[in-house]
């Protein structure tokens, strides 16, 4: 069965919280000319509401602060306005479970590849007709993952510590690519050709009851992930953070994916190699959906 499209966002009642002030969504709009449009010189934020609450809020909102100076703006919002903001707003739209999308951008006061001379702009927007990031099926069976052509850059080459809209061109392309081949999602390699993350998750791995997942020198150190490692602790699951090859994936035995979009996703299937969805993943899929209810 072919789901019904979801509404296009640009054409949405509601209100949106922008630069400021609450207004009517149809009128969020931004000039064609904007340097975050050309330049990629924008940053943003996903995060989950359950229960009329937004899952780890304050520190979505400190990373978005942090994703800006990497950039070298600095958004002109306080992290306590911009959480008043967000909670204003779930009210404004009777949110109680859904999605936050924050994003910051330089504006349209100059055109080149300096841009000083611009305005910061923030936008907040929430809705709670949220599909689930992995089609249902896929999730419960897990998820097919293929190896993208496309790597993760070296650190010293782009802004890797930070959620900049730029960086996920290559995601948009490789998760394009999977879904050409009939997989749900991508699994991409960083410049060194070992395990990265997949094309908006984190990735781990079980090998002999002991839980890995890649080092964070080229990719975002998610907040999901963040949790997902201290309640693997709590259980007293070992946890390594390494490099890992990509011939290691033979030795797994679990591997799943985490993101607050994907939530904790069991994987079945990377390329050539199979794995089950085991009791570690069992277990942090019912901790984490435990915790994100509790607001932890």
């Amino acid at each position: 069965m072919i789901a019904p499209p979801q509404r296009p966002f640009h054409d949405r009642d509601g209100m949106l919280w922008y630069d400021g002030q609450l207004m009517p969504w149809r009128t969020c709009t931004l000039h064609v000319l904007s340097h975050g449009l050309h330049y990629a010189s924008c940053v943003f934020e996903g995060e989950r509401v359950y229960n009329g609450n937004v899952f780890k809020l304050r520190e979505h909102t400190e990373r978005l602060h942090d994703s800006a100076a990497a950039l070298n703006f600095v958004i002109p919002f306080t992290t306590e306005e911009i959480v008043s903001a967000t909670l204003a707003l779930l009210i404004a739209n009777s949110v109680q479970e859904g999605y936050v999308r924050p994003v910051a951008w330089r504006g349209s006061e100059m055109m080149g590849i300096a841009a000083k001379g611009t305005n910061v702009h923030l936008a907040i927007a929430v809705w709670d007709d949220w599909v689930s990031y992995f089609r249902p099926e896929s999730r419960s069976r897990g998820l097919r993952l293929t190896v993208s052509s496309w790597r993760r850059p070296h650190p010293e080459t782009a802004p890797t510590n930070a959620k900049a809209a730029g960086l996920y061109m290559i995601c948009t392309l490789s998760k394009h690519q999977a879904e050409q081949c009939g997989y749900d999602d991508a699994l991409m390699l960083d410049w060194r050709g070992q395990i990265a993350e997949a094309t908006g998750a984190n990735i781990f791995l079980v090998f002999k009851g002991t839980l890995h997942t890649p080092t964070t020198d080229c990719i975002l150190n998610g907040i999901t992930r963040q949790t997902v490692i201290n309640l693997a602790r709590r259980r007293g699951i070992t946890v390594v953070e390494r490099t890992i090859c990509l011939e290691e994936l033979a030795h797994a035995s679990e591997v799943f994916l985490t993101g607050t979009a994907a939530e904790v996703a069991p994987v079945r299937e990377i390329g050539p190699y199979s794995f089950t969805k085991g009791e570690i993943t069992n277990k942090l899929i019912d901790d984490y959906n435990l915790a994100v209810r509790k607001q932890a």
